[in-house]
Parts: C-alpha cells; sequence; structure tokens
C-alpha cells in the first residue's frame, strides 16, 4: 500500500433523489406529511427513491491517478460533482485534501452571457487565484487555449470545442493539486486532446487525478487505479486492465444477454497439424543484441471470457510463411496469425478477429475478417471449424510482457452477436528490442544520411 497522504476520503457515500409522477404529487409530498404527522398517523410517501450511488467508498492517495468506468446513468457524474462540492450527499462524506480543479460537463461554471476572459477571471477566481495572479497568467491560459479573438465574444457564441479548451486552460493555470474532469476531452480536437495529455502527463508526476471517461485505453494507460460502477453500486475497484476486462464483458452482457462461453475450451485438433513449433532465430545470424527476440507461449483456453457460445475460439496460433507453428518470432518478420473457431450453431456472416495490448491493457493493433467479406453473406453450418488467417509483418516491441485476445461474432461492425471473447488467448514474452521511443517500432526499409546541396537535392560523390 502506498505511504502517500490521502488526498480524496469518500466514505458509505449516497446520493438519492425524489421522482414524482405529476406536480401534484410534489405539491402533497410538502403539504400533506405535515397534518398526517400532527394527526399522529404516518405520513404517506407522494414519490418514488431513485439512488444514483449507494454506499460509495474509496480513498484516493496524493499522485495517484484513478478512473472511473461505467455505463451511462451509474452515477460517474454525480460521484464527481459531489466530490467537487457542487452537488450534495443524501448521506456519507467526502473529504479533499488540497486546491480541487473541476472539469465537468459542458461548460460548467462559465456564465454564458459573460466573454471569454471575464469568464476565465470569474471561473479562476472561483478556484483561489487572486487578481493579481489571473493577471500574471491570463497570457498562459489564452496562449493555451487557442480560440484566437473569440477570448473577447461571449461564450453563448462558443463551440462545444471552444467551451472545453477555456475550461481545461483555466484548470491547467491554477496550481491544483487534485483534478476532477468527467469525460471532457471528448469533444476536443485532435491537436488540442495531445496538448492536454502532455499537461496531464506531467501533472501525474505530483498531483492527482480523478476522471470519467468511456475511453477504457485512456484509463489503462493513465490510471494506477479504475473503479467500476454499476447502479451507484462499486463493483470492483482494481488493477486497470483487469477492471476494464469486466467492464467489457459486462456491457457485451448487458447488451446480449448472459455469456455462454464455456468455461475452459479444448485445444482444436487441427492445431496439431500444424507440426512442432520451431525457434524462428535459428535462421538468423546471432550477430547483436538488438534483435527483436519475442517468445511465444501455448494458447491458453481457459483465460477469462465471455459470449454467447453460438461460436467457440478453439486455437491461436501464430506462423511462419511456411505455415509451421512459432515458439518465438522475432520481430520485422513476416507471420501468420490463425484464429480457429468452431460453429456451435448455424452462423451467418460471422466475423473473427484479434486484438494485441501491452501489459497495461493498451490496444497496440487489431484486426478482423468483417471488411474482407462484407456483402458475402458467409455461412457456415453448426458442427464446422473454421480458421481465420491474418498475414502481416511482426511489429518491433518494447521489452515486456504482451498478449493476444482472439474473438469471433456474427452481424456486422456496428450491430453484432459475440459468440466468443477470450482474453489473453496468447501471452508472449519480448525479451531484447531496439526500440526505445514509442509503443511499437515499424521495420524500416532504409534508414540514412544524405548530403544535400544548396539546391535541396542530393549531392554525388
Amino acid at each position: 500500500m502506498s505511504s502517500e497522504p490521502i488526498a480524496i476520503r469518500v466514505s458509505h457515500l449516497s446520493k438519492g433523489y425524489q421522482i414524482y409522477n405529476t406536480p401534484r404529487d410534489r405539491l402533497k409530498q410538502f403539504v400533506f406529511p405535515r397534518f398526517q404527522r400532527l394527526a399522529g398517523r404516518q405520513p404517506r410517501q407522494y414519490y418514488r427513491e431513485f439512488r444514483a450511488l449507494q454506499d460509495v467508498s474509496f480513498e484516493v492517495r496524493r499522485g495517484e491517478t484513478v478512473g472511473i468506468i461505467g455505463r451511462n446513468g451509474s452515477g460517474k457524474s454525480t460521484l464527481l460533482q459531489i466530490i467537487c462540492g457542487t452537488l450534495s450527499p443524501t448521506g456519507g462524506t467526502v473529504e479533499t485534501f488540497g486546491r480541487v480543479a473541476a472539469l465537468l460537463e459542458l461548460g460548467s461554471g462559465f456564465n454564458p452571457e459573460f466573454t471569454g476572459r471575464e469568464n476565465v477571471y470569474m471561473n479562476a477566481a472561483v478556484l483561489g487565484l487572486s487578481t493579481a495572479e489571473i493577471h500574471a497568467r491570463f497570457d498562459a491560459i489564452a496562449e493555451f487555449a487557442d480560440i484566437g479573438d473569440f477570448i473577447e465574444q461571449p461564450v453563448k457564441t462558443y463551440s462545444s470545442g471552444m467551451y472545453v479548451r477555456l475550461a481545461f486552460a483555466v484548470i491547467a493555470h491554477v496550481d491544483a493539486d487534485i483534478l476532477i474532469i468527467d469525460e471532457a476531452l471528448a469533444v476536443g480536437d485532435a491537436f488540442f486532446v495531445q496538448k492536454c495529455m502532455r499537461f496531464l502527463r506531467r501533472f501525474m508526476e505530483q498531483g492527482t487525478i480523478v476522471f470519467v471517461s468511456h475511453d477504457t485505453s485512456a484509463v489503462t494507460s493513465l490510471c494506477h487505479t479504475a473503479i467500476r460502477l454499476e447502479k451507484g453500486i462499486i463493483q470492483e475497484c482494481g488493477a486497470p486492465k483487469d477492471v476494464v476486462a469486466n467492464y467489457l464483458t459486462a456491457c457485451y452482457e448487458a447488451q446480449q444477454g448472459a455469456s455462454m462461453a464455456p468455461a475452459a475450451v479444448k485445444r482444436n485438433a487441427a492445431g496439431k497439424d500444424q507440426g512442432p513449433p520451431r525457434d524462428m532465430r535459428q535462421d538468423f545470424i546471432n550477430a547483436t543484441p538488438y534483435r527483436n527476440d519475442i517468445e511465444l507461449f501455448a494458447f491458453m483456453p481457459d483465460r477469462t471470457q465471455f459470449g454467447k457460445g453460438g461460436a467457440t475460439v478453439t486455437s491461436v496460433i501464430l506462423c511462419d510463411e511456411s505455415g509451421h507453428s512459432l515458439a518465438w518470432v522475432v520481430g520485422g518478420e513476416m507471420v501468420t496469425l490463425n484464429v480457429q473457431c468452431r460453429a456451435n450453431k448455424d452462423l451467418l456472416n460471422p466475423i473473427a478477429g484479434f486484438v494485441v495490448k501491452d501489459r497495461l491493457g493498451q490496444i497496440l493493433f487489431a484486426d478482423n475478417t468483417y471488411l474482407t467479406y462484407i456483402g458475402s453473406q458467409l455461412q457456415i453450418p453448426a458442427g464446422r471449424d473454421f480458421q481465420a488467417s491474418f498475414s502481416f509483418r511482426m511489429p518491433l516491441m518494447p521489452r515486456g510482457d504482451y498478449a493476444i485476445a482472439a474473438a469471433v461474432a456474427e452481424g456486422t461492425q456496428q450491430e453484432h452477436i459475440q459468440h466468443h471473447w477470450l482474453h489473453e488467448a496468447v501471452v508472449f514474452t519480448v525479451h531484447s528490442s531496439a526500440v526505445s521511443l514509442g509503443l511499437i517500432g515499424l521495420p524500416m526499409s532504409n534508414i540514412e544520411i544524405q548530403l544535400l546541396n544548396s539546391a535541396g537535392t542530393e549531392t554525388t560523390g
């Protein structure tokens, strides 16, 4: 457990709303219970209660980044608003230690009639800056927002992206100890989002961040801890990769019903025909420590999985160009990933695919068969085995552990039945690598330095 002091403490938090069927019932609730108590009777309730949060407790230590995920209506935004103090809880307590800056729903904290400049002064003052401090930082705030002359226009004329730019620019310059962000970057353009991500990564070095996002890749890449809310209740709190995997499972089951995927899958007999695994390194001269040596482990059918069970992933094998299964592979070489499946019922338009993730659960690359067979009305009868093959040049990978998830579905890219999703079907370890920047490296066909003359053309000799 971290020895850092507590930044946020949430204890037995609950929030309820009174829901009335008609305005008349609201008036009855205001008037009648008083007379009923005076008459010695049990007051009648004219509303039904909706519990947005129920007995929520957790702690965030200073320097931690915590992501909160959950489906719409699970209580995420309500929780953040209570932490920020813009909403009062029905029960429980929230303690924050340090200056809190929040970026909640679009335009919150802004007066639409005020100009951008006026809102900067007002918002920064609310967050604890003096007028002199705001004067000193205004140019930096305006430069970060990068909305030009619109800074002098009423914010009611702003687009959603301009709202976010200005709001984020303010919280980035108020010396906050804790940042609370509610899905705000979903409307920003790519360049501004990258600017914000650079700021957040710098802030994470010493500050505390709590944010809500539907971007599971952002949660796995940024967060130390993830919290999954469902119907106002914390379902789990732990490592982002595990929490995100369970969240995706819950989302599919909510749309398509309880998972019918088996707890374990027997290895497909067709996999035995691949021949014994060979060490691909034997084809290369062992003359450098920078070769991208990747060790592959066996297919694991008993890993975490979900799906309706209409088809099953029975094997995942990485092969060389000759079709031999590999125990080792060298980054930059051509490989084929075979995803073998069995149809447990008649399938119309099956889709098989894979996802490669790093140890944090970030998606590095992925693909499926949908676009290849779009419009073909592909049918596979029940009981038949089939295989999807993906040929590509293996990227260069930094040292570390990775996993390949495999899946088989039925339908279209947008609307489909997920029959079987197998997390971590195959894991592999990169033992040595020349990759020093980025999540993956691409094999280069040529790298060289050329001398150019004054005209900008290549010199000879």
